[in-house]
């Protein structure tokens, strides 16, 4: 035992002299960045470093996903000054709650910059850009604050960054992903959930929104005054806040959409003045929209809006018009295609695929409950029978037809494998959801109407 005292003594005073030494010259980002050059890369070591942090050269940060950068709950923790600057491979987490200052895991406010598989944590606003042309931000995880919707900050924010690509971000938690100022964004493979607005589009034209996953936000996307929108094989599915928008469009001009996926939503796409040039036809091509409450709707002035091949899918109702006005100048044939309608009940007596019967959409419940959301709680009820059995017998009663398709479909457009298997069970949870709500109904009205023998009460 006397023997090893002296190497245990010995061990001991270089663990002492480690730590010592550890403490007294940690690794210093700060310093790091002011003594490197342009265009160094600089490799930070696992730990915790607590900021903020200010990155004024074009250097490249490395965090090899074991570095944390902490703001410690106050203010910004990383602001980005110079171009070209690429930040990689941190945690970056804690900052300040102040919405007036927009605190943020990372703000930039120089071109260039690059802000890829990070790790936001417990963040007001994750990535903020202003004025950061030609940036990156791809393959982060943006957690916000647990706080109320209100109060979060948006977890992706760019302002006057044009030319900027956002690419396999998962954001959850956040207020909104927002886009302002901001033309020929390049928006690809994000998934957004449980936020506001998944996606919030205001001025800023010509982007691109394709193969996006925007799910149980209040609103998948709502996107508005801007030209030029391109949305490509994106899936908006079960947005169901007090709007409950897979999409909303406001003042939108040439949009292009093909191939999305709108399932279980409020309503899949609303449309308020878009297109709203007199020169502009906006198209949808190839698009399905499945099991939502409703699966298009527009103000009666929308006009100039072309739909073929699309698939309409057992939406408790279709095509929806909100409000009193005259509803037309929106096409449904597009040279003699029409669209899928799963209740469409005509014929195809040639085989070519088209029905040979126009299909109408005229349920005067429908005309009814747009004008009256409330009546929407008789959908599948005796009521609701009632009266279309009474615009059935009675033609006078029976509204003008809100759209027709000339050449209805018979079987739906392709639909991709990844999309076909997500549809059925969200369509069976929501069918089955609106058949126990009628049950209930149904069961209530009963305990009112009898007494224990059966007799009509009161």
């Amino acid at each position: 035992m006397r023997d090893r005292a002296p190497v245990i003594m010995a061990a001991a005073l270089l663990a002492v002299v480690a730590v010592t030494s550890a403490r007294a010259a940690p690794f210093d980002i700060a310093e790091a960045i002011a003594s490197a050059p342009d265009g160094a890369v600089i490799d930070v070591p696992p730990g915790v470093y607590d900021g903020p942090f200010v990155l004024d050269r074009s250097v490249t940060l490395n965090g090899g996903g074991e570095a944390v950068l902490d703001g410690g709950g106050e203010g910004d923790v990383v602001r980005i000054e110079a171009e070209g600057v690429t930040i990689r491979g941190f945690v970056i987490r804690n900052t300040g709650k102040s919405l007036d200052r927009e605190n943020a895991g990372i703000t930039g406010i120089a071109p260039r910059i690059v802000i890829e598989d990070n790790v936001f944590e417990d963040v007001l606003f994750g990535v903020y850009l202003k004025g950061a042309t030609d940036s990156v931000i791809r393959g982060n995880h943006i957690g916000g604050k647990d706080l109320a919707v209100a109060r979060r900050g948006d977890g992706i924010r760019i302002w006057q960054s044009h030319r900027t690509r956002i690419e396999d971000n998962v954001l959850w938690g956040c207020r909104d992903a927002v886009m302002w100022f901001s033309d020929e964004v390049y928006l690809r493979g994000n998934h957004i959930t449980r936020g506001r607005y998944g996606l919030h589009f205001m001025y800023s034209n010509n982007n691109v929104i394709e193969e996006n996953h925007l799910e149980k936000n209040s609103v998948g996307a709502f996107l508005m005054y801007s030209k030029g929108l391109v949305l490509r094989r994106n899936v908006f599915a079960r947005n169901r806040g007090p709007s409950g928008y897979g999409v909303g469009l406001k003042d939108m001009d040439g949009t292009r959409a093909e191939e999305n996926v709108f399932v279980g939503n409020r309503i899949g796409l609303r449309f308020d003045t878009s297109p709203s040039s007199m020169r502009i036809h906006d198209v949808y091509e190839r698009n399905v929209f499945a099991y939502n409450d409703i699966g298009i709707a527009f103000l009666p002035s929308v006009k100039r809006n072309r739909f073929r091949d699309n698939v309409f899918h057992e939406n408790l109702e279709q095509v929806a018009v909100l409000g009193r006005g005259t509803f037309s100048g929106n096409d449904f044939t597009i040279e003699g295609r029409g669209n899928f309608w799963s209740d469409y009940r005509g014929y195809d007596l040639d085989g070519d695929g088209i029905g040979d019967v126009t299909y109408r959409s005229d349920s005067l419940f429908e005309n009814l409950m747009d004008r009256e959301p409330k009546l929407r709680l008789f959908l599948y009820s005796p009521a609701q029978q009632a009266i279309e059995m009474a615009a059935r017998a009675f033609p006078a009663v029976r509204p003008r037809p809100k759209i027709t398709d000339e050449a209805p479909l018979i079987q739906p457009v392709h639909v991709d494998s990844q999309y076909r298997d997500r549809l059925e069970p969200i369509g069976m949870l929501l069918v089955g959801s609106v058949l126990l709500a009628v049950s209930m109904l149904a069961i209530g009205a009963g305990g009112r109407s009898f007494d224990r023998g059966g007799r009509a009460g009161a």
